[in-house]
């Protein structure tokens, strides 16, 4: 265990040479998108092919000298998930993508033994080959902050986190600046929450500092219940000393000396990596009593939640903590009174601690020079659904929907026709076309009926039904619902039902007017922000695709054609030759006729299985 300060800058001086002494290296990708698609048996091939032909390497971090040799490392996730496993080799910067066993011999023959780029191994647009990882147009319009060591270091090394200046905040906050003053710069930061609320962390922190119960708490929500949403996951296994220090942090500034952090059970490899994290931050003497002999003393623990996503809610989380069952409670009394154990309690989500430290090392002002006035720094992004580039993305504030999804996200996979993207998971809304140049912000979305929340962007094209896609919404919210207040409880259940009506065919006159009553209601009443927010998809689908929804209630058709129950399959009496194949493949008896003659398909008793559309030798069958 370290003493002192000082010897804490030793170790990391060390540790910082010990870096800077390697001239080659080979990050293999250990994010979860690029380990499912083979990363692990890459990494494995790279070190046998090292070792048979007799090449020096490291794996772990070590000094070097003399013969120079190579290290290979897993780092956590890339971003770029769509184009996996990926492979940066250092000092070039060079990145190879879809990499596969079978490549590892032109890696090492090639740029370790020769210094040259195995140009079909790297990413190319439009016939322009991109080497180097900072020019690959995925990663050109991004600025990474939280990000910024997920792709560079092993999660498991705190040694590596250190060399590339981590604890320095730590250091300062603790040595140089007094609670008050931590609390002003962050607030002057502009840093607002980025679990979806969006409020002030300074105007938090402040209020929890002056507090005068003790003792106090910090609480990282590390839950992430939103369906394609996987930010907060990337930081807590990839880079969780960055989220630790920020914790820490906030402990030095408002008087705090315990931090939990909730994360869901299902992250088992974030469990594993936080646990390693905290004790390898013991171990050197950051977490503990009396810190390198101050009068500071921190202890952090983990707490496991079970899935419930109404535990991001902060009442609910914390009462999840304590043992209860995870359910709000009115407020006031607010969680900076009275949070954990009924004490004074900071509870922001994990991407807000992992800003703090630059915040501190880099200043407010800096941080108020990204992105947009009201809206500053970064957020991240989790690109999903029908887009060519689907990842892991960081960008300023005030990005632009064209930006991230044209620019960025490449635009819609195979030369689709964009329809919409859900941001803000179940609590949030749709945006369309008209959108495309809206800056993506706290106060910009939320004057198009929008939010933030966590960051997930679920990317629609042609082929996407939004009344189906408010039902998937609505069954997610009703069946996650705590069933404390009745507007959530009965009323997603009463929306769930008519929405589920509406696409199986039976909607009816009045459907959309007792929708959007229902849902304003909701908002107006339920107890919680989940709850306020649960209609939103509803909504928003309604504000911008009421057509699709009359469609579905007054002809009975689907204009996407993506419902099953309104799907009309039929068969064309000039191509039928009466063959009998279809008859015998339908699995309900729904087609009829005799041995030559057309045959003709029984509307009430098809089930939309689509097995005579395949069978038909004469394409004599289709829908609509």
């Amino acid at each position: 265990m370290l003493k002192s300060i000082e010897e804490l800058r030793a170790y990391r001086n060390e540790a910082k040479l010990a870096m800077e002494s390697e001239n080659r290296k080979i990050v293999i990708c250990g994010g979860a998108g690029c380990v499912s698609k083979g990363a692990n048996r890459v990494y494995e091939k790279l070190l046998s092919l090292l070792k048979d032909k007799g090449i020096k390497f490291n794996v772990k971090l070590e000094k070097c000298s003399g013969d120079d040799p190579v290290r290979v490392t897993k780092s956590g996730c890339h971003g770029f998930c769509e184009v996996g496993p990926l492979v940066r080799v250092e000092p070039q910067g060079w990145l190879y993508v879809k990499v596969k066993p079978e490549d590892c011999e032109d890696i090492i023959s090639q740029t370790i033994q020769n210094g040259a780029c195995v140009d079909r191994l790297c990413y190319s647009q439009d016939g322009v080959i991109y080497r180097e990882q900072k020019e690959v147009p995925f990663y050109k319009k991004q600025t990474r902050i939280s990000l910024s060591n997920c792709d560079k270091i092993d999660a498991t090394s705190i040694e590596e986190y250190l060399a590339r200046g981590g604890y320095t905040a730590f250091e300062k906050a603790l040595t140089q600046m007094t609670g008050e003053e931590i609390v002003n710069e962050i607030t002057e930061s502009g840093l607002r929450g980025r679990g979806g609320g969006g409020f002030p962390t300074g105007r938090k922190w402040s209020q929890v500092a002056r507090q005068t119960v003790t003792p106090k708490y910090v609480v990282c929500n590390g839950d992430e219940g939103d369906p394609g949403a996987f930010m907060d996951r990337s930081v807590m296994e990839d880079d969780p000393h960055r989220m630790l220090e920020g914790m820490i942090i906030a402990g030095i500034a408002t008087g705090a000396t315990e931090g939990y952090i909730y994360v869901r059970a299902e992250y088992p490899l974030a469990v594993a990596r936080l646990k390693q994290a905290i004790e390898s931050a013991e171990k050197l003497g950051i977490l503990g009593d009396n810190v390198f002999g101050t009068d500071f003393s921190f202890h952090m623990h983990i707490s496991r939640g079970a899935g419930a996503f109404v535990c991001g809610e902060g009442s609910a989380l914390t009462a999840s903590i304590e043992g209860k069952r995870g359910m709000p409670r009115t407020k006031p009394p607010r969680t900076v009174e009275h949070g954990l154990f009924d004490n004074p309690t900071v509870l922001n989500n994990v991407e807000t601690f992992a800003n703090v430290a630059d915040i501190i090392n880099n200043g407010s002002k800096w941080y108020k020079g990204i992105g947009t006035e009201n809206s500053s720094g970064t957020k991240t992004f989790a690109l999903t659904g029908n887009i060519k580039n689907a990842g892991l993305i960081e960008v300023p504030m005030g990005t632009t929907l064209r930006e991230i999804i044209f620019d960025i996200g490449g635009g819609i996979r195979d030369g689709g026709e964009f329809k919409a993207v859900q941001i803000g998971g179940p609590s949030g809304g749709c945006l369309t076309e008209e959108h495309f140049d809206l800056p993506l912000d706290f106060d910009s979305l939320s004057k198009v009926g929008a939010i933030i929340g966590s960051g997930g962007l679920v990317v629609m094209d042609q082929n996407t039904c939004m009344v189906e896609v408010a039902r998937f919404f609505m069954n997610f919210t009703q069946n996650e619902s705590c069933g404390k207040c009745v507007p959530c409880r009965e009323g997603t259940k009463r929306m769930l039902e008519v929405l589920q009506r509406i696409v199986d065919g039976n909607g009816k006159d009045g459907d959309i007017e007792l929708l959007k009553e229902l849902g304003e209601a909701i908002s107006k009443t339920a107890l919680c922000g989940l709850g306020k927010t649960a209609a939103g998809p509803v909504l928003s689908t309604i504000k911008y695709f009421e057509k699709e929804y009359r469609a579905h209630i007054y002809d009975k058709k689907c204009p996407a054609g993506a419902c099953n129950k309104l799907k009309k399959i039929v068969i064309s009496p000039g191509l039928c030759k009466g063959c009998t194949k279809c008859a015998r493949n339908c699995p309900v008896g729904a087609i009829t006729g005799e041995l030559k003659m057309a045959h003709v398909i029984n509307q009430d008793k098809c089930i939309k299985c689509g097995a005579c559309l395949s069978g038909c030798p004469f394409h004599a069958i289709k829908e609509c």
